[in-house]
């Protein structure tokens, strides 16, 4: 082996590098006269064989030789490699980063023979990769981990407690109200708020157990080896961490506090997603129970249940959709005084596969639950609007949910039907509940107006059972009110809803507002009625909803004035 090194040498010490030529098989490495400018604290015989150089390397001191695993171009040329690896001579030492670049020969046996290269000092491109990998693996705000690398964590612990047969916990850390903060305060505020939760629950954390920033207002917390107990005690002290202490903030003192919802795992969840659905489960219930405050998960079976009837409710509803089965039944609304069918009220139904036929209480509340009465919503629309554009002499109102009235594609096909079928929108009655105009006025403003457009009124459903004011009423240009049945049905015999109804039909006639009376039961209370002014009244006493089309009766059939 050739011991004379090139004079390439010197121009390598200028630019902090060193060269080297391997003898593999004898194990033996030589270096270039600078070889200190490159390893300055390492003596000359721990560089001198590889096996004493292997010791010094870190993460993987077997790097260099598993760089001479792949195969050898059979040429002169040999097979070039480039590694990294750390280097320092104890561990007390700082690591220097070292990158090689070469390219090894076999010798007659095939088997790697000798090898050449040059090393250089690469901390700066080393701390570079370092700061883009933390950049992708922890939140740029709080500098916790991301949620993706927070699940990944999560989803190995749960794999190791189940393999050792130990107990976990995950948490989830909600910050109560932080949209107020946001309000009131700003986003820079609120970003503080979040920064300084953080670090108070950084600074509560054993060692081993891991932090991330689940969402905007939510943290994950994975604690390994900790029981029920000790969860609670935990979430305790997180808690008063974030509560005790006045958030300080360049626009002052903020007061903060947050609900924790956590399940423990293995035993309630065996996955990662199972363990987040579970958690945030909890920390929404805790939330709409008491901010503030820890609760755990635990298995529920009326809860479980309930879920499962969801799932088979939400199935019957779409196969009802897709199948045409949502029809509908009208009820009667007529004059008060000369009993002639004004409008009527059209209610869903859906027929079910066995023939039995589900009511719209049965219907309604449960894909309201489920997220699918926007569904239902346009298929109802489609069937009221087909009704009107085939009998024109008929005037129809349906109800639609507090979801639908924000809903741009409820106003899309409303606005598509109408030009369809001009006039139709004149004969057209829309009924929204009173909770939708109590919470919503300026928006059911817009709402109401673009019906109007269409020549179509609105009634107030079920009015009486919220606090709607009859300013937000004339406010609205609200056509009808409808009063809420649960006064209506006891006029006759409690002296108070006689005094409350009365009252309702005086203030919107004043209001050149149109009342409607439900639930009217017998001829008694539809007399009162008539004499306080009400315009028209519906109930068993007129007639019940009906899957037949009412207006195509006899005209006898309709229930005569009394007297």
């Amino acid at each position: 082996m050739n011991d004379i090194l090139p004079p390439a040498d010197q121009i390598l010490a200028s630019l902090g590098q060193a060269a080297f030529v391997w003898d593999i098989a004898a194990d033996k490495i030589i270096w270039s006269e600078h070889v200190a400018a490159v390893f300055p604290d390492i003596p000359r015989e721990r560089l001198a064989t590889a096996a004493e150089f292997s010791k010094l390397i870190e993460p993987q001191p077997s790097v260099r030789s598993d760089a001479l695993a792949s195969p050898a171009a059979q040429s002169p040329d040999g097979a070039p490699y480039r590694i990294e690896y750390g280097v320092r001579a104890n561990t007390s030492a700082q690591v220097q980063w070292i990158e090689e670049t070469g390219c090894w020969f076999v010798g007659p046996d095939g088997r790697p023979a000798r090898a050449h290269g040059i090393v250089r000092v690469n901390n700066e491109r080393h701390a570079r990769d370092e700061q883009l990998l933390k950049l992708s693996q922890n939140d740029p705000l709080t500098g916790e981990l991301n949620r993706t690398h927070l699940i990944a964590s999560l989803a190995e612990v749960i794999e190791e407690a189940m393999r050792f047969r130990t107990n976990c916990a995950f948490m989830l850390i909600g910050i109560d109200h932080l949209a107020r903060i946001n309000d009131a305060f700003g986003f820079d505020v609120a970003d503080a708020v979040i920064c300084e939760v953080a670090g108070r629950i950084r600074a509560r954390l054993r060692g081993g157990d891991v932090l991330g920033r689940f969402s905007g207002n939510k943290f994950g917390l994975v604690l390994k080896n900790c029981t029920i107990d000790d969860m609670s005690v935990a979430a305790e002290r997180f808690l008063a961490a974030i509560r005790d202490e006045v958030v300080p903030t360049r626009s002052g003192p903020v007061s903060v506090t947050a609900s924790i919802g956590g399940v423990t795992v293995p035993r309630y969840a065996r996955s990662a997603d199972e363990a987040i659905n579970r958690a945030q489960e909890t920390l929404e219930a805790c939330k709409s129970r008491r901010a503030g405050s820890f609760a755990l998960w635990r298995p529920n079976v009326e809860r479980d249940a309930q879920r499962r009837v969801n799932i088979r409710v939400t199935d019957e509803i779409v196969t009802a959709l897709n199948e045409r089965r949502i029809t509908m039944a009208f009820e009667p609304v007529v004059s008060a005084k000369a009993r002639d069918a004004a409008f009527y009220e059209c209610l869903v139904r859906m027929e079910q596969d066995d023939g039995q036929v589900l009511l719209a209480p049965d219907i309604v509340p449960v894909a309201e639950r489920l997220g699918l009465i926007r569904l239902v919503d346009h298929r109802v629309l489609e069937l009221v609007v087909a009704e009107l554009a085939g009998s024109p002499q008929v005037e129809l109102s349906l109800n639609i949910s507090p979801d639908t009235t924000m809903d741009p594609d409820w106003w899309t096909s409303i606005e598509t039907l109408m030009r369809a079928h001009p006039g139709v929108g004149e004969r057209l009655i829309v009924e929204i509940t009173e909770t939708v105009a109590i919470q919503n006025v300026e928006d059911v403003r817009g709402f109401v107006t673009r019906l109007k457009n269409f020549g179509s009124r609105i009634a107030i459903d079920d009015f009486g059972a919220g606090y709607t004011s009859f300013r937000n009423l004339r406010k609205l240009g609200v056509d009808i009110v409808k009063i809420d049945g649960a006064f209506v049905q006891n006029i006759a015999r409690s002296a108070d809803d006689r005094a409350f109804v009365q009252t309702l039909i005086d203030l919107a006639r004043r209001l050149d507002i149109k009342t409607v009376a439900e639930w009217v039961q017998d001829e008694e209370a539809a007399g009162m009625l008539c004499d306080w002014g009400c315009d028209y009244i519906q109930g068993r006493l007129i007639g019940l909803a009906s899957l037949r089309r009412p207006w195509q009766r006899p005209a006898e059939a309709v229930v005569p004035a009394a007297g």
